[in-house]
C-alpha cells in the first residue's frame, strides 16, 4: 500500500503530537483506532482526548488522535488519509455535522467501524453514538433556574437572559428546547430573553450581556449554554462593581471555569455534561462492535449513571444523563470539571 506524502506527513505529525498522552501499555496489538478531534482549544476537548486514549488504549488498541483545528475540510482530509492505513475503527467528533458525512460513509464502505462521540449526527449511520442527554440537560437547567428564582423572589418569577452557543449546533438547540419546554409549563411568569453567542465565542456572550444591561436592569439570572461563555460576563460584573450573586448565573457543560465560578460565588449552578461517561460508554461497547455483534437496546450503567441505549435511524444511540452541580457538591471528583480523568479498566459489555 502506497500512502501519499500528505497522508504520511499528517499521520506522523499527529502521532508525535499525542505521544505524551498515550497510555504506556506493554502491548497494543489489537489494531489502530483513530480519534478525530474538532479542536483542542478548550478543556472539554483536551479531557475527552485523555479519556479516549486512556480507556480505549487500555483495551489494547493503539489510539491515534488527530486535531482538525476547527477546520471541516482538514478533518475530512484526515479521515480520508486515515482510511488508507486500514484502522479497525474510527471515533468521530465532528467539526461540521454535514461536511464529515462523506468521509464517514467512505470509511464504513471500506469496512471500518465508525463510532460517533458527543456531536450528534443524524444524517448517516454509525456503529454507536454516545452523547449527553442534551434535552434533559436543558430540563435540569430549568429546574435549577426555578429553584433559584423562587429563592430570590419567594415565588417563581423574574427575568432570565439565556445565552445560546452557535445556533448551527444541535447541542445548544436541544438544551434550549428542554429548558424552554419546562419553563413554559412550570414557570410561565418568568420572562426569558434569548440571544446566541455565534461560533461559541465568549466575547460575543460578553457583548450580549453588556447590551442587555443597557436595555434593562432587572436581569435575575444569566443562563449560558457553556461555562466558558461566563468568563467575560464575570469580568463585566466585576468592572461595574457588582458582587457575586447580584445577578445569578448558571451554565451547562461542566467545565472547570464553571466549577471555579461556583466556588467564588459568581455561579449558583452548573449542569454537567458527562464527558468521561460519554467516552466510557464508547469503550464498553467497542469490543462487541468490533466482533460484529448487534447492540441490544436497554438501560446500562455507565460509570454509575443509568443510561439508555436505543436504536435510531442513525444506529445505536447511547444517551447519558447530566447532573446539577452546586456549592454543596462542587468538589465531587466524578464531575469532569475537577479534571480526574478515568484510567480504566473498562467493564465491557459481553
Amino acid at each position: 500500500m502506497q500512502l501519499s506524502r500528505r497522508a504520511l506527513g499528517i499521520l506522523a505529525a499527529s502521532a508525535c503530537a499525542v505521544a505524551a498522552l498515550s497510555p504506556p501499555l506493554a502491548a497494543q496489538d489489537k489494531g489502530t483506532i483513530y480519534y478525530f478531534i474538532p479542536t483542542l482549544l478548550d478543556e472539554f476537548q483536551t479531557e475527552s482526548q485523555k479519556a479516549v486514549e486512556a480507556l480505549v488504549g487500555g483495551l489494547g488498541y493503539k489510539v491515534v488522535s488527530l486535531d482538525a483545528q476547527n477546520e471541516a475540510d482538514r478533518q475530512l482530509r484526515q479521515v480520508e488519509d486515515a482510511i488508507l492505513t486500514k484502522p479497525v475503527a474510527m471515533i468521530m467528533n465532528a467539526v461540521d455535522f454535514d461536511a464529515i458525512v462523506p468521509g464517514v460513509e467512505k470509511a464504513r464502505a471500506a469496512g471500518i467501524k465508525v463510532l460517533n462521540f458527543d456531536r450528534q449526527i443524524r444524517t448517516t449511520e454509525f456503529e454507536l453514538t454516545s452523547v449527553a442527554g442534551t434535552v434533559e440537560i436543558g430540563q435540569l437547567a430549568a429546574g435549577a433556574a426555578i429553584d433559584l428564582l423562587k429563592q430570590r423572589h419567594g415565588s417563581v418569577k423574574g427575568k432570565v437572559l439565556q445565552i445560546l452557543g452557535d445556533p448551527g449546533d444541535n447541542y445548544t438547540l436541544d438544551i434550549q428546547q428542554g429548558f424552554e419546554e419546562v419553563m413554559a409549563r412550570e414557570a410561565p411568569e418568568v420572562e426569558i430573553v434569548t440571544k446566541a453567542a455565534l461560533q461559541w465565542e465568549a466575547t460575543n456572550a460578553g457583548k450580549i450581556f453588556e447590551d442587555q444591561l443597557l436595555v434593562t436592569q432587572d436581569i435575575d439570572l444569566v443562563f449560558c449554554h457553556a461555562a466558558h461563555l461566563t468568563v467575560p460576563i464575570v469580568g463585566i460584573m466585576e468592572a461595574k462593581g457588582m458582587k457575586p450573586g447580584d445577578i445569578m448565573m448558571m451554565a451547562s457543560n461542566g467545565a472547570p471555569v464553571g466549577l471555579d465560578n461556583i466556588r467564588k460565588g459568581w455561579q449558583q449552578a452548573e449542569i454537567e455534561q458527562p464527558t468521561y461517561a460519554q467516552v466510557y460508554g464508547l469503550a464498553m461497547f467497542l469490543p462487541k462492535i468490533l466482533k460484529g455483534e448487534a447492540l441490544q437496546p436497554g438501560t446500562y450503567d455507565v460509570m454509575g449513571l443509568q443510561s439508555e441505549l436505543t436504536i435510531e435511524a442513525w444506529g445505536p444511540n447511547l444517551k447519558i444523563p447530566g447532573a446539577v452541580i452546586t456549592k454543596d457538591n462542587v468538589d465531587d471528583p466524578r464531575f469532569w470539571g475537577n479534571l480526574n480523568a478515568p484510567t480504566g479498566p473498562v467493564t465491557v459489555v459481553e
